[in-house]
């Protein structure tokens, strides 16, 4: 009966009950339970050396304070037998909270370093190609890497959960909220497991670094979070992937009168296209729900391209069009507010583009195929045209659009056109009256900036060496980073030296410095770059073309 059992569970995921196999040995689970039970023992230790005694926080006046006590001003009183009178809500809300948050930590940052190093581990051995040969589909058997994989760290957590619960319920919290704040962090963990599994698929050439990569972009992510305030700015949308913006709505169902403080926050200033979302705990959660499972859609998205194909782009063309608009509306939604902090709506733009700078370096990554796919794209196009009109002919638009294999350049413009046009939205929305001319100026020059990104990475990706990959990340983010380096160590500021500010990863940064002249010869400049840059690569997909396609006839 117990081998039936088994075997069912086996059944119903087999990768699951693979990664658990592996993982599911007596020791392994005990010594997990034993360290979350002693690090609770030893949280509630310190937590009861923190309550009120005769010989601690003693003041001139020979009374007692803490801030668990209930007196005026934190006094700390005696009821008839002696004993003080301690605020034990207060007292569990703060283990509620020390709990989430250490329960967030350890979730979020372990597990992903868990999958990534599996992922790794799986590539360096050779077994995930075995795995990608099985029937079973890739949602099957990533999913049962997300199950199976942090099993010890779900026996850790698991073994917390009693005394979470408790804590909850003894500081006067809902059950239904403390269970809310679970599928919130449930959710979190699905959205953050299956980014760390596209991650692991993607820097799989970068050797053993890519565990400890991950996880640490997940630390400073979750460590940063926790203080940033709420700003009217697109960087609110950032922190709502963090399950810690909504503990204070939890916590504040105790209605206890000295409920723990998370006022710094702002969360009441949340806001997306004027709705008030942080007056509102249900509107918080619901649109944190809807955050998670909408990018875990996306991610997903990429996972099954990618898993069972290495070479394919993460994204294919068709589906970044409607992924650029989905994260453009959502930006846009956090821009439109009035910040409490009086920034102007130059900085709300200028955060806005810093987001499109980072969305399109991931963009490019996500749609640049490799050589072979280019190699095979070319000579499919050559052996087409061959009795047409030549190499490139009239349906080359409809192929650098919609086609996975060809160049990723016209793409790119399309979704760099697509995201000027949300922009533009917010221009004229804009509550105050901004210098349109400047603006599109500016937008103009970063917008040939990535693509001329663009076209770099794709030469770079059709390089011969091994490692391509890395040369291709390495150089663009040299291109990045460096310029902005060495014009500071030169003390050429943006208002010294507007010229070269332009040709950076931050042209933005000088619109106030620069002339439109200026920006106009800078914006000529790029597009010389831009020209010279796509002839070469026309150049290079003409050759892989022909020397395929004359290979192909030496062997006939």
């Amino acid at each position: 009966m117990k081998l039936t059992l088994l075997d069912r569970i086996g059944d119903l995921n087999p990768q699951m009950w693979r990664e658990i196999k592996g993982r599911f040995k007596p020791r392994n689970v005990i010594i997990a339970a034993i360290i979350s039970l002693l690090g609770q023992f030893m949280m509630l230790m310190i937590a009861m050396g923190s309550l009120p005694t005769d010989d601690r926080y003693l003041s001139p006046d020979n009374k007692i304070y803490n801030k668990y006590c209930t007196g005026v001003s934190q006094e700390c009183l005696q009821d008839s037998l002696g004993n003080f009178v301690v605020n034990w809500q207060f007292w569990w809300i703060e283990i509620f909270t020390v709990l989430s948050v250490i329960g967030i930590f350890i979730l979020l940052i372990a597990g992903t370093y868990m999958l990534i190093s599996d992922l790794a581990k799986e590539e360096k051995n050779g077994t995930l190609n075995f795995i990608r040969l099985s029937p079973r589909s890739s949602q099957s058997i990533l999913l049962g890497k997300i199950l199976g994989v942090p099993f010890l760290l779900y026996v850790f957590v698991i073994s917390a959960l009693p005394l979470h619960f408790w804590a909850g319920i003894s500081a006067g919290i809902p059950l239904i909220a403390i269970l809310i704040y679970w599928a919130v962090i449930i959710a979190s963990c699905f959205f953050f497991y299956s980014g760390s599994l596209l991650f692991g698929l993607f820097s799989s050439g970068f050797s053993g670094f890519q565990p400890w990569l991950g996880s640490s972009l997940a630390l400073m992510f979750l460590w940063t979070t926790c203080f940033i305030p709420i700003s009217n700015t697109p960087a609110d949308w950032i922190t709502m992937f963090s399950p810690y913006r909504i503990l204070p709505y939890v916590v504040n169902t105790s209605l206890v009168q000295d409920s723990f403080s998370f006022s710094y926050l702002y969360l009441n200033d949340w806001q997306w296209f004027y709705l008030a979302l942080g007056n509102n705990a249900v509107a918080a959660i619901s649109f944190s729900l809807f955050n998670y499972a909408l990018w875990s859609y996306w991610i997903w998205q990429g996972l099954q391209r990618r898993f069972h194909n290495p070479s394919k782009t993460i994204l294919s063309k068709s589906q970044s069009y409607l992924l650029v608009s989905c994260i453009e509306v959502m930006a846009l939604g956090f821009a439109l507010q009035v910040s409490r902090f009086s920034y102007s709506p130059e900085n709300n733009l200028f955060i806005l583009l810093v987001l499109n700078q980072l969305l399109f370096l991931g963009l490019m990554a996500a749609l640049s195929p490799q050589r072979q796919a280019l190699q095979d794209w070319a000579r499919y196009r050559r052996e087409r045209m061959t009795n047409r009109w030549g190499f490139w002919s009239r349906d080359l638009i409809k192929d650098l659009i919609w086609a996975e294999n060809s160049p990723a350049i016209l793409a790119i413009a399309i979704n760099l056109l697509n995201s000027l046009i949300i922009l533009s939205v917010w221009i004229v929305l804009s509550p105050n009256k901004l210098n349109l001319m400047s603006i599109i100026a500016m937008l103009a020059v970063t917008m040939t900036l990535t693509l001329i990104y663009a076209t770099i990475l794709q030469l770079m990706l059709l390089m011969r060496a091994k490692r391509r990959m890395q040369w291709a990340a390495g150089v663009i983010i040299a291109l990045v980073v460096l310029p902005p380096i060495f014009l500071s160590i030169l003390s050429l500021s943006p208002a010294k030296a507007p010229l070269f500010w332009l040709f950076t990863a931050f042209p933005w940064a000088v619109v106030k410095d620069a002339s439109i002249g200026t920006i106009f010869t800078a914006f000529i400049c790029q597009l010389g770059i831009f020209a010279l840059l796509n002839g070469q690569l026309n150049r290079q997909l003409k050759v892989i073309g022909e020397s395929a396609t004359k290979a192909l006839l030496r062997e006939v």
